[in-house]
């Protein structure tokens, strides 16, 4: 039995019960979440009716989601915790030509490598199960906003093409939605899985991005509003990219032109994947298929470089 008179005590045999955990790395996990738990209520003096609101927060949280809408990812976003997760699994240190790239070619650091593509959040958006779309396809499955047309290619740090890689790409129309947020869009809209050729090259026809707030009618967006934050993010496109023998990277391609680069909600954006988005008037030369004569249309490339699967994390 624990007694009631002491603080420290409650911690103290909370830790020793957890000291017989089997699995060593849950045994750990558990240990730091504990001491560290603790220690927040202990340091903030947490009242009953503080903690009581929190429990009915969290309650509140998990109610909300669905699975279209994961907030609980959409508080660890906004909480900065999505991206420290990825700064400390992910950490890669791209070259200083590439802070920003303006869409050309991957740039060579001064070894002659190519710098590793960073990475940056899921988002509470991906769902699996993409549609599998041909070289050049279309993403949008009803009218969504301005053509964009994305190229690139992926390679290793080498710069040898890698053939097959899946990438995974998915976004938000000109109305700010995702597919799963619109009542009225189809499965699948501006989404799809696509294939690099034998050249690395992949290439598809989906819209330029715009900001778009996250959903703030939940718990996170109560915290945002209460902390006197915004929500919104970026405009952005976002791509999975994985091949057989080489580490996944989950990424994003964001638009130079958002104002909201130094301010998003999710602490998301890494320079080296801002893109700027070249405009061609109607009738340009080298129109995509899917763009009809009388529209103009934006153009960007990002390349992809995945390191191999054996190859720590600098």
């Amino acid at each position: 039995m624990v007694s009631s008179d002491s603080a420290a005590r409650i911690t103290a045999e909370v830790l020793r019960r957890l000291a017989a955990t089997p699995d060593a790395r849950l045994r750990e996990i558990m240990t730091a979440l504990v001491t560290h738990a603790h220690g927040f209520t202990r340091e903030t003096g947490l009242t009953e009716e503080e903690w009581s609101r929190a429990v009915q927060f969290l309650t509140r949280a998990g109610q909300i989601s669905t699975g279209g809408r994961q907030e609980f990812v959409l508080l660890s976003d906004t909480l900065g915790l999505s991206m420290l997760v990825d700064a400390i699994n992910h950490h890669v240190a791209p070259a200083g030509s590439r802070a920003v790239n303006h869409g050309s070619a991957a740039t060579p650091d001064i070894g002659g490598q190519l710098p590793v593509t960073e990475s940056t959040v899921l988002g509470p958006f991906y769902v699996p199960g993409s549609p599998r779309r041909d070289f050049g396809a279309s993403t949008a499955l009803r009218p969504a906003g301005d053509p964009a047309w994305f190229t690139g290619r992926v390679t290793d740090p080498a710069g040898r093409p890698i053939a097959g890689a899946e990438i995974d790409v998915w976004q938000n129309g000109d109305n700010m939605l995702y597919d799963v947020q619109d009542p009225i869009a189809p499965p699948g809209h501006l989404r799809g899985l696509f294939h690099s050729r034998d050249d690395g090259g992949y290439a598809l026809l989906g819209v330029r991005p715009v900001d778009y707030p996250i959903p703030h009618d939940g718990p996170a967006g109560e915290l945002l509003t209460a902390t006197g934050r915004h929500p919104w993010r970026p405009a952005h496109l976002h791509m999975s990219v994985r091949a057989p023998g080489f580490r996944p990277v989950t990424t994003h391609v964001f638009d130079d032109a958002s104002r909201y680069l130094d301010s998003d909600a999710v602490f998301g954006v890494k320079r080296s994947l801002v893109r700027h988005f070249d405009r061609h008037e109607p009738g340009s030369p080298g129109r995509p298929a899917g763009v009809a004569d009388d529209q103009a249309w934006y153009s960007v490339t990002f390349d992809v470089v995945l390191a191999p699967s054996g190859t720590p994390a600098p």
